[in-house]
């Protein structure tokens, strides 16, 4: 005797409903991992965030308020007395104009640089031009004191000790920024740069015309951590300046510190003032820093 076996129907409502479980079980899996990701993310923001905030409040007290016990976050008494004090007590206008003209200066040179460099270096097939580059990562091994007496007798003996150019130029050349450059170039498909060269384009303008709008993105970033190193750099700029109408803050800071005393409600009020312009550098130019769509013009 044959028997033939038949596939007993799905019941369509029992499909249905596992189906639901289904996504509700993957939804609530997902769920899960957006909240672990955000509270992990929200438990850094407040680890960093926690000192950050006890520093601009502490700015806000009395220096008599500033180390009385049990400490407190929140001051009781707030006042901007340290920041009318710090103002008035040093240079700051001229500070801020001298620091503005440097960072901004180096700035461009820096991104211009290593927008150069990291184009040869990721887009030209030559052994010296991958020794060079091993040669410019080595120089990130070597702590930054270690370079600072010669540069510092390279820079008096070009005659340009006690002047802005002289802190501008050592800052220019930057290992990072050459190989963030270099490591975004390589991103960029070849076809690219083939498609130009087809069409008759020459290297500058392909560098100019393609690569340059398409690293936009790099661009800012570099520009924004150019900006904040040279805002922040102290030992450079204490080495080459002794004119204090040339200080940048950082030494303007440093200036308002006694020798036997330290004014701490001062000190911090001078501190928060020199952060405000990186914080609004940021928060200006931070929605600028995304991904850029390097397969744009490409057809496959």
């Amino acid at each position: 005797m044959t028997t033939t076996d038949m596939a007993r129907p799905v019941d369509a409502g029992s499909g249905r409903g596992v189906s639901k479980k289904g996504r509700r079980d993957a939804g609530r899996g997902g769920l899960r991992q957006a909240v672990s990701a955000t509270t992990l993310l929200w438990i850094l923001a407040c680890l960093y965030g926690l000192p950050v905030l006890w520093f601009i409040l502490s700015s806000l007290k009395p220096a008599s308020d500033l180390f009385s016990y049990p400490l407190t976050l929140v001051p009781h008494n707030p006042t901007l007395s340290g920041y009318l004090t710090a103002w008035r007590s040093a240079n700051f206008a001229q500070y801020f104009i001298n620091t503005a003209t440097v960072c901004v200066i180096t700035t461009i040179l820096t991104v211009g640089a290593s927008c150069c460099t990291g184009y040869a270096l990721a887009k030209y097939d030559n052994k010296w031009l991958k020794a060079f580059f091993v040669c410019i990562l080595a120089t990130t091994m070597l702590p930054g004191e270690v370079m600072l007496a010669p540069e510092f007798l390279v820079v008096r003996n070009l005659g340009l000790y006690n002047s802005f150019t002289g802190i501008i130029l050592p800052a220019v050349l930057t290992a990072t920024g050459c190989f963030m450059f270099r490591q975004f170039f390589l991103t960029v498909p070849d076809e690219l740069v083939e498609a130009a060269r087809i069409d008759g384009a020459r290297e500058l303008s392909i560098f100019l015309r393609i690569m340059v709008p398409i690293s936009r993105p790099i661009m800012l970033t570099l520009a924004i951590l150019s900006f904040q190193w040279r805002w922040n750099d102290y030992i450079w700029p204490l080495l080459m300046l002794n004119d204090p109408n040339k200080f940048t803050v950082q030494i303007g800071i440093q200036s308002i510190v006694g020798a036997q005393n330290i004014n701490w409600s001062v000190l911090l009020g001078a501190s928060v003032i020199s952060m405000i312009p990186l914080i609004a550098i940021f928060l200006v130019f931070q929605r600028y820093v995304m991904g850029a769509d390097i397969n744009a013009g490409l057809k496959d």
